[in-house]
């Protein structure tokens, strides 16, 4: 147990001598700057510190995971549920890196800040209360489970998601659970894996609906969206590791096996809040506005992975 703790606090303690090095600091200063600049490096500290899979990570690879979720004005909270920085394996280099992973509030966050939406909603859609989805016409009938305790343990069969602009243009989907699921197994090998061991180590497993969620609203909003800057440079740097230069690249990786405390972070980031939203996670035109970022360049290797890791 001793020389776990001290294992545990060298690292963390490394990672603090990272963050004082000038070129970090001047990186760090570039982005977030001012007396910000303290307050994002103590939230960083503590998810390290708290977190022993990412005090395992490359020291880099975390704080530009964290200065994107900073560009973006999104919070680390898992709590909120905005970002993660989730530890991979980097089969090739043989090092563990974070990924930059989007939370489907994170969507949420960045899509109401341009503007232009009026409405935007996500739910999952429990057994008996579908009466029909047209979707020539995208016109849904459902008759919602009144009590909010008996609708959260009902089974979920479905996602609907819906966007209406501020001009009054309107466009909605739902997909039946066995369709999200096939999707899944589909373009997330690590849930394929998980249901083949009958393990629980990515979020598909964790938290399927949060997952769910986040899918609905990236199909919703990429394919017939309005997409700010913000917008934009989020979906092009999901799932992928940030370098120093500003950059992505999609790693050949695994995910690093969590232990418990991620398991629950998780947990709380993506559920938090779920009992209350079960019947309208939507926002409305008074959330606050952020600043809009510029977008990195994508090459044409990057973007062909994109056509496989932006499916979630």
């Amino acid at each position: 147990m001793v020389s776990n703790s001290l294992a545990k606090r060298s690292k963390e303690t490394s990672f603090t001598a990272y963050l004082k090095n000038d070129a970090v600091v001047n990186q760090i200063n570039s982005v977030v700057g001012g007396k910000n600049g303290q307050r994002f490096i103590s939230a960083i500290v503590s998810a390290v510190g708290n977190n022993p899979t990412l005090q395992e990570c490359e020291n880099s690879s975390i704080v530009s995971a964290a200065l994107l979720g900073e560009s973006l004005n999104l919070s680390p909270s898992p709590q909120l549920g905005q970002y993660y920085m989730v530890p991979f394996k980097d089969n090739k280099a043989g090092i563990k890196v974070a990924q930059f992973q989007l939370g489907y509030k994170g969507y949420i966050q960045l899509a109401i800040r341009s503007g232009q939406y009026k409405k935007l909603n996500v739910l999952a859609i429990k057994k008996d209360e579908l009466i029909r989805f047209d979707p020539l016409n995208e016109d849904i009938e459902v008759n919602l489970i009144a009590d909010e305790n008996e609708r959260e343990k009902a089974e979920t069969i479905g996602y609907y998601a819906m966007f209406e602009y501020t001009n009054g243009f309107k466009k909605a989907m739902y997909w039946s659970k066995e369709k999200m699921k096939a999707h899944a197994i589909k373009y997330s090998q690590g849930y394929a894996a998980d249901i083949k061991k009958g393990t629980k180590w990515t979020f598909w497993s964790k938290d399927f609906d949060g997952m769910a969620y986040k899918t609905m609203l990236r199909q919703l909003i990429s394919k017939w969206g309005i997409m700010s800057i913000d917008m934009q440079t989020a979906m092009d740097n999901d799932m992928a590791v940030i370098n120093e230069d500003g950059t992505h690249t999609y790693v050949d990786s695994d995910t690093v096996e969590q232990q418990e405390y991620e398991e629950v972070s998780v947990q709380e980031g993506q559920n938090a809040g779920f009992q209350e939203q079960s019947q309208n996670n939507s926002i409305s035109e008074e959330t606050p506005v952020g600043n809009a970022t510029s977008t990195p360049t994508v090459n044409g290797e990057q973007k062909e992975m994109q056509s496989t890791f932006f499916n979630f």
